[in-house]
């Protein structure tokens, strides 16, 4: 149960740092970047399937991020899902690191072109809340978020508030539990050097701001209204998951015919948890998959970047996860009927 709620802490936290990073920059930029991607749905969709085909969980939470601000469509959130493996990514490249790489630009394609189809047929929905074009955050005429200023800086932290006091020390101890292993992964790599650096971006952020750009955005937009409701629907739905897979019998799911264990594995795709589908890679580094059904499983399972989601739109959730399943099965249909 410590490991489900480590988890929990670390995705909500890196969610987290990567709103502040989108409520910094559109405020800095006063929206301009938030517009140009506003008006190229096609930007928006390969930009989403890079961020969802690079290794691991990561790219997603910041799809995430970017859609419940409502800089990206719903097309951009399913072509980044589509494209993603999740934590995964790393056991296929440790098991098969050719057949992997191309198992990621296979997904890259197909969640690209998946998204495009998305955006056409909902005319670029950006949420699940309306159509409007309009950016998430406010960036008021007179607004101008100053990086640095040490005046200003020490008179902020001579007379801290509460609110950027409660924010610091959430950073620092989240900082400190990745630096030493706590949170995140045990040994020193690539992930656990982007989570410090993205921590540190996020602290120096809260340090330095003014009160007005802490208090209207980081603390009343994104810690009040969202924070809390990411860590409570991922904590929950871990917690379920985690009694649930612990208690199925996955592998005896898929002894049958080629038909019933690609209809198998792609229900199995839809446990937003990383866990299941190391049974079928396993399985097809075995030999005793298919490749077109180890593909329909990439397809179809997100590791752990559909959670944050729940938080957002539980609707959106279904949405993504019936496209991803559809497409999944579609593709593994294809596969087998051409012998992959």
């Amino acid at each position: 149960m410590m490991d489900v709620i480590r988890e929990a802490l670390m995705i909500t936290s890196f969610v987290f740092v990567m709103m502040l990073a989108i409520e910094y920059v559109t405020v800095l930029s006063r929206g301009d970047w938030e517009k140009k991607l506003l008006g190229s749905w096609w930007k928006q969709n390969l930009l989403a399937a890079l961020l969802g085909a690079l290794p691991g969980c990561l790219g997603s939470f910041a799809v995430v991020s970017l859609y419940s601000h409502r800089v990206i469509t719903f097309g951009a959130l399913t072509a980044a899902m589509i494209a993603t493996c999740g934590d995964e990514s790393f056991v296929m490249l440790a098991r098969f690191p050719g057949k992997a790489i191309m198992v990621f630009g296979i997904l890259f394609v197909v969640g690209f072109t998946t998204g495009a189809v998305v955006d056409l047929l909902l005319r670029a929905r950006r949420t699940s809340r309306g159509t409007e074009l309009e950016t998430y955050v406010p960036v008021h005429e007179e607004e101008r978020c100053v990086c640095f200023n040490r005046q200003e800086l020490l008179a902020q932290w001579k007379h801290c508030t509460p609110q950027r006091g409660v924010m610091t020390v959430f950073l620092g101890l989240y900082l400190l539990a990745v630096a030493t292993g706590e949170i995140g992964p045990e040994h020193w790599n690539w992930i656990r050097i982007t989570l410090i650096g993205t921590a540190a971006a996020g602290l120096f952020i809260v340090a330095s701001v003014p009160e007005h750009f802490l208090k209207e955005h980081l603390w009343d937009h994104v810690a009040r209204v969202h924070i809390w409701r990411v860590f409570l629907w991922t904590l929950g739905a871990m917690t379920v998951l985690h009694i649930l897979v612990s208690r199925m019998d996955i592998e005896g799911w898929i002894s049958g015919s080629g038909l019933t264990v690609l209809v198998a594995v792609c229900l199995v795709g839809l446990i937003p948890q990383s866990g299941p589908h190391l049974v079928f890679i396993t399985l097809y580094a075995d030999g005793m998959l298919p490749f077109s059904i180890l593909l329909a499983s990439c397809i179809v399972q997100n590791g752990h970047g559909m959670l944050p989601v729940l938080a957002h739109s539980r609707r959106a959730f279904v949405a993504v996860k019936a496209v991803g399943f559809t497409v999944g099965l579609a593709v593994g249909l294809i596969g087998l009927a051409n012998g992959w």
